[in-house]
């Protein structure tokens, strides 16, 4: 092994390709989505949860539990952010970033078995025993304030979103992101608001059919949607979790950097891996100029980690291993003025 070299600095921003800068600090903002989320769920679950016991909605119910997941799974992701920030030890000499993941995993699935599994039990019971709803009114107001609510936690997670993304195109961005935090918050209020759309048509078409098994099938719906976004937050959170390496675009970009320097006679294809959202390895295979002295390799290792890191500013550990390397490496480089021969 030729270099190693630890990132001077805890907080670098995350990178996941060529469009860093734009994506840089968004762990850092992420609980102002997160604490939105919170306030507008918390107030949306117990109002749900009231109006359900006075009109007998079952879609209503579904809506309720949904809010009251929602909510405490905002607090996990806050628990999760708030251990992934904890120093490195011996035990965990890479620190603790991958906490972000594990929890978000759990929220997931959270939002598959407790909100979509109950939200969907709810409705087959009310399908097979349907009755009618009592004075619907009280859900539309409620629904309709659950959106307000819901909306505007959406917005703050979006315009956060947006702001951080920078020029990057929204859904390449979206699925660049390794901190899911933010993706988890956008993802519950969206299906969320899908949710209040449902549930409403769901009551109105009962009361005004008069056919409260729609009421049942509308709750199903909800279920089914709240089952779809955690199967996606699943996949995502499980691929982190086990080692997800960073895109082909900054692999490529990190190799173009070593293969570039003038020590450097080839570079391999990067080994990299996630260890949180703004916590990147890289292992590099190098292959040095058989004329370069130790002295020249050295300046060459910092010069690479110096422009990788300059670029990437997610980049915290660089491992630099030289294979191949010629009897070169073992002596001195030339006297100043002279030139390294062979």
């Amino acid at each position: 092994m030729i270099g190693y070299k630890d990132s001077p600095s805890r907080d670098a921003a995350p990178s996941t390709s060529s469009a860093a800068p734009a994506l840089a600090n968004r762990s850092a903002k992420s609980p102002i989505a997160i604490y939105g989320a919170i306030a507008a769920n918390s107030a949306i679950a117990i109002t749900k949860f009231i109006v359900a016991g006075f009109t007998g909605s079952s879609a209503m119910i579904s809506e309720a539990i949904h809010s009251t997941v929602d909510t405490g799974n905002e607090v996990l992701l806050l628990i999760g952010l708030a251990r992934s920030r904890r120093a490195a030890d011996p035990q965990h000499p890479f620190g603790y970033g991958k906490e972000l993941y594990f929890w978000s995993l759990i929220v997931a699935v959270l939002i598959f078995g407790v909100g979509g599994g109950i939200s969907a039990y709810e409705g087959v019971l009310h399908m097979m025993n349907p009755e009618p709803l009592r004075d619907p009114h009280w859900n539309y107001v409620v629904l309709a304030s659950a959106a307000v609510f819901e909306g505007i936690s959406f917005g703050i997670a979006l315009r956060q979103f947006y702001r951080e993304k920078g020029d990057v195109p929204f859904w390449i961005a979206l699925r660049a992101s390794k901190d899911p935090t933010t993706v988890t918050v956008l993802a519950e209020d969206a299906a969320a608001l899908a949710g209040l759309a449902v549930a409403a048509f769901g009551v109105y078409a009962s009361h005004r059919w008069n056919m409260p098994v729609l009421d049942g099938a509308a709750s199903v719906a909800i279920g089914v949607l709240l089952a779809g976004v955690a199967t996606v937050l699943v996949v995502e959170s499980r691929s982190l979790l086990v080692g997800e390496s960073v895109n082909r675009e900054m692999a490529l970009g990190i190799q173009r950097l070593a293969q570039d320097d003038p020590c450097i006679e080839r570079a391999g294809r990067p080994l990299t891996m996630h260890f949180g959202p703004d916590d990147v390895l890289v292992t590099l295979d190098v292959q040095f100029m058989a004329s370069a002295g130790r002295d020249d390799i050295a300046r060459s290792v910092e010069r690479v980690e110096r422009q990788i890191r300059a670029r990437y500013p997610a980049v915290r550990r660089i491992y630099i291993e030289a294979r191949l390397l010629s009897a070169a490496v073992q002596r001195p480089s030339a006297p100043a003025g002279g030139t390294s021969g062979t």
